[in-house]
C-alpha cells in the first residue's frame, strides 16, 4: 500500500465512487446485492485504500485517484527553461550591462547609472545634463559599459 492510499477522502471522492459503481451496475457487471454491499463500504470509507478494493475486479472507469499514478515530487534544482534567466554566478551582479548601457545611451540623464546603483554618478550626470555636458558624458559612459562592462554599486561585475 502506498502513502497516497492512506490519504483521506472527502465527499467528492465518495460521490464519484457511487456514480461509477452505479454505472457498473447499470452495465450489468454488479448485481443489486453486490452494488448495495459496495455502497455501504463507500459510505464508511475514510481513505483511498478503503475504496480501491471495490474496483479491482471491475474494468474502467475508475475513480480519478486510481487512474493517475502519483508522481514523485521533483528533486534537485528546477530545470532550466528558455524563458527563465539563469541565476547570477557567485560574485556577479544581478544587473545586466547591456540594459545599463542602452539606458545610458537612450535616456542620457544618468538612468543607466541609477539602474546599476551608482546614484552619486547618476545625480551628477542628471544635473550636468541640464547644461548639455551631462548628455555627452552619459552617452560615452553607456558606450563604455556596452564595450567593456562595468560594476554595480557593490563592485560586482555586471552580467552579459
Amino acid at each position: 500500500m502506498s502513502d497516497a492510499d492512506q490519504l483521506r477522502i472527502g465527499t467528492a471522492e465518495r460521490e464519484s465512487a457511487v456514480k461509477l459503481l452505479s454505472e457498473h451496475m447499470s452495465e450489468g457487471r454488479l448485481s443489486l446485492e453486490e452494488y448495495e454491499e459496495r455502497m455501504a463500504v463507500v459510505l464508511e470509507a475514510r481513505t483511498r485504500a478503503d475504496l480501491k478494493p471495490l474496483f479491482t475486479d471491475l474494468p474502467p472507469p475508475y475513480p480519478p485517484f486510481m487512474n493517475v499514478p502519483a508522481l514523485p515530487p521533483p528533486s534537485g534544482p528546477p530545470m532550466y527553461t528558455p524563458h527563465a534567466q539563469p541565476p547570477a554566478l557567485p560574485g556577479q551582479s544581478d544587473r545586466y550591462r547591456v540594459a545599463a548601457g542602452v539606458l545610458q545611451i537612450m535616456l542620457p540623464f544618468g538612468i543607466g547609472r541609477f539602474y546599476t546603483g551608482h546614484n552619486g554618478i547618476a545625480i551628477a550626470q542628471l544635473v550636468t545634463s541640464l547644461v548639455g555636458v551631462g548628455i555627452i558624458w552619459s552617452i560615452i559612459d553607456g558606450i563604455i559599459m556596452l564595450a567593456s562592462g562595468g560594476t554595480d554599486a557593490e563592485g560586482r561585475p555586471l552580467r552579459m
